[in-house]
């Protein structure tokens, strides 16, 4: 397999059939594959996600990325867009569950698809994985880091979403979850919680927990980068899909 990728950005049709902008990246190898839809973090669909995108190309995946703001702030910068997202009180959530559809139809849509499609997303976007899996028919998904699946939303954040652990007995595949210890949201006794849950539930679940991380340990451009986990977290990530989304 070469490591030679295509990417760019297209239109996909999210939720209601709304045309979104989306960014793809695919190997040019013709070897069958799964595909990955990877959702953006709370500060948007930025460089370093689109990097993420890019290197699930390189390792052998189809990924898209859906632009979950091309609504509110097309054409805007991404922390312009984020700012007026969580102004307005974040993103519905049966918005995003239309718009990962939409990406993981596009996917399976693509010349060279198994039909498997995983789905990862890191802060906001881990809570909006586990809906996700929870909401659609998926073979994998990651969270990393996502909060207020458990617990509710503090009184002060500048977002308005609810607790979705009630939806755990929905849950449509098997869950890898990477945490921080040093984490407030989400906290370890959060992640302790939803694991217990899916333990009773018999859901199939797999959780790391990094000491002497917090949150946002993967984002390579963030003071809050810690390269053990991070390292640590992408072989286990490329090994769950690996697991997963083969043919």
């Amino acid at each position: 397999m070469t490591d030679a990728i295509t990417a760019e950005t297209i239109t996909i049709s999210g939720h209601g059939d709304d045309q979104i902008e989306a960014y793809l990246a695919r190997p040019l190898d013709p070897t069958p594959r799964g595909g990955v839809v990877v959702i953006h973090h709370m500060p948007g669909y930025d460089q370093a996600t689109k990097e993420m995108v890019r290197k699930f190309a390189v390792n052998g995946y189809a990924a898209l990325c859906p632009n979950l703001y091309s609504r509110e702030a097309p054409g805007a910068s991404p922390d312009d867009a984020a700012a007026f997202v969580r102004a307005n009180g974040g993103v519905p959530d049966e918005r995003l569950v239309g718009d990962v559809a939409g990406a993981a139809a596009h996917l399976r849509s693509l010349d060279g698809a198994n039909g498997k499609i995983g789905v990862i997303g890191h802060c906001s976007g881990g809570r909006q994985t586990f809906l996700s899996a929870c909401s659609l028919e998926v073979d994998a998904a990651v969270d990393c880091y996502g909060a207020f699946i458990v617990n509710e939303v503090p009184p002060a954040f500048p977002i308005s979403m609810k607790p979705i652990i009630g939806l755990a007995p929905d849950l449509s595949c098997p869950l890898l979850g990477l945490f921080g210890e040093d984490d407030k949201n989400p906290a370890p006794d959060e992640t302790a919680a939803l694991s217990a849950e899916l333990e009773r539930l018999g859901k199939p679940h797999e959780f790391h927990t990094y000491p002497g991380a917090g949150h946002s340990f993967f984002a390579v451009d963030r003071p809050a980068y810690r390269v053990e986990a991070a390292v640590d977290g992408w072989q286990k990530i490329f090994t769950f899909f690996g697991t997963h989304l083969a043919a």
